[in-house]
């Protein structure tokens, strides 16, 4: 009995050994995977690059008046992808200091430039991640045999951040003028000289909104029913609509709703997703209620060579909707400090001031901010955006000075809390501490704080939650059951003691 005894155990200490190892696996897979998502671009060929949108500079043409031969759509079109695509080979060969692709896109007398600059790059340990987001192009000439081209392209926004012994040592944002030479070679667009004639520094876009009576008293929404996925397939905006009845009749005057990047398109935005989001906006509309729009939720990359689909995606949702008059503002971007260590701060702060460029120049009536995950992080960019905004999860007694330090330091623009709350969660995961009372004592006190110091605040959230993503929290129990009981309202819709507290008239 006693070997028995010992044998059952024995095999209950390998099975755990082998579900740790197995788990300790998983993780370690899983965490591969993420940093390592997209393909290697540098192994591309020119059929490959051909077959997805992996760059989508902006583009736009002077009428079609040239010399020589008419040019017809069809050859135009192929000419512009050609030509873009000897840019994007050209920047992956200076990124991976490699020249594979290269004859593809340049001719024999045009290749030893580049293969000149990437030997040299390569001995010096330097490389240069780099893009071009917009060009002007006019085409000069077309030759009668229909082989070769003169292209004039001007205001060539050019992003480049230089690297030696991988530490950046440059980063700067050009605009510039080009005279191109291309040759039909093997059915393809060849550029045969490529010479800059112009640069001088980028100036950012003019952009004044008025920002100093913002008044934000409001609430992060999701539907109890589809968190993290709003404007998926179950959408149904008759719950929207009967949930912003309820937010303004609290007195909130305000939203903030999150736009999935993937989910949403990408860089093909999917018109079926914008119209979900016209329907939302209508319906905040119609309740007197204010949103602010966070673009880029679930999104983390911030590869350099990422910025022309980024741009398109965000150019698409800002210039369909800048003229709604539900809007109040745009947010970049969700707690992107919180990739700072898995994608490098100066490369996410990089992004998010193109981002903010980007959102300005197509929308100049509208406020931009960043919704930072602490107050820590919260002067980063102070000086980009419209106003500041961090969330706040930490000891409430410590709120006013932390709020009145970042006044200080940050006097001329508005300071907003996008996110607070707590959770009444009582359980295992916690040790039972935490109650629905000592939530509603906590939105009593914060209501207070803010009613004091005039600080404008969006709680975190309505709704209580059955399900969290673990794109959102991960899959450690004790954090998603936490995550599921910042609501106001429970799980059967029912206003729990803090409902009381959602806003101090």
């Amino acid at each position: 009995m006693v070997s028995v005894s010992k044998n059952i155990l024995r095999g209950v200490l390998v099975a755990s050994y082998i579900g740790i190892i197995i788990l300790i696996i998983f993780g370690v897979s899983a965490i591969f995977s993420y940093l390592n998502t997209g393909a290697d671009r540098s192994k591309m060929l020119h059929t490959e690059i051909k077959k997805i949108d992996q760059y989508l500079p902006k583009v736009i043409w002077t009428p079609i008046n040239n010399e020589g031969r008419p040019m017809d759509n069809q050859t135009l079109n192929s000419l512009e992808n050609d030509y873009l695509d000897a840019w994007y080979v050209m920047h992956i060969s200076y990124l991976t200091n490699t020249t594979k692709g290269i004859e593809d896109y340049y001719t024999e007398s045009a290749r030893e430039n580049l293969f000149n600059i990437v030997n040299s790059n390569k001995l010096d340990n330097i490389h240069v991640d780099g893009t071009t987001l917009e060009h002007h192009l006019t085409l000069d000439f077309f030759s009668e045999d229909g082989q070769l081209i003169v292209l004039t392209d001007k205001e060539v926004t050019e992003y480049k951040a230089v690297y030696k012994n991988n530490k950046l040592i440059l980063e700067t944002t050009e605009i510039s003028n080009y005279k191109i030479v291309l040759l039909l070679e093997d059915g393809f667009w060849r550029i045969r000289h490529l010479v800059k004639e112009k640069s001088e520094e980028f100036k950012e876009p003019i952009h004044s909104v008025d920002v100093a009576n913002l008044n934000i008293k409001g609430i992060n929404y999701y539907p109890q029913a589809t968190p993290w996925d709003m404007f998926g397939n179950n959408f149904d905006i008759d719950i929207i609509t009967k949930d912003f009845k309820l937010i303004a009749q609290t007195g909130l005057s305000s939203i903030r709703v999150f736009v999935p990047y993937e989910g949403f398109g990408k860089a093909q935005v999917k018109p079926e997703k914008l119209e979900k989001l016209k329907q939302v906006l209508d319906t905040a509309e119609a309740n007197d209620l204010k949103v602010i729009i966070t673009l880029f939720d679930f999104y983390g990359d911030y590869s350099v060579l990422d910025w022309t689909l980024n741009q398109r995606y965000a150019e698409t949702i800002v210039s369909q909707f800048k003229n709604h008059n539900a809007i109040l503002a745009w947010d970049i971007k969700n707690e992107p400090n919180l990739d700072f260590e898995s994608r490098e701060e100066t490369k996410v702060t990089s992004w998010l001031k193109h981002m903010i460029q980007l959102v300005k120049s197509v929308d100049q009536n509208h406020a931009v901010t960043i919704g930072w995950s602490d107050a820590e992080s919260a002067s980063i960019l102070k000086d980009d955006v419209d106003f500041v905004s961090f969330h706040y999860y930490k000891n409430i007694n410590d709120l006013e000075n932390i709020y009145q330090n970042i006044k200080k330091e940050i006097p001329l623009k508005p300071v907003v809390i996008t996110e607070f709350g707590m959770s009444s969660y009582s359980g295992l995961w916690n040790f039972f501490r935490g109650s629905e009372q000592d939530q509603a004592e906590y939105h009593h006190t914060i209501q207070d704080i803010f009613a004091k110091n005039n600080i404008p605040f969006m709680s975190w959230t309505l709704y209580d939650f059955s399900e969290i993503p673990k794109e959102v929290v991960g899959r450690l129990p004790w954090r998603k059951k936490i995550q599921e009981h910042y609501g106001f309202l429970n799980l059967n819709g029912e206003a729990k003691p803090s409902f009381k507290y959602i806003f101090k008239q």
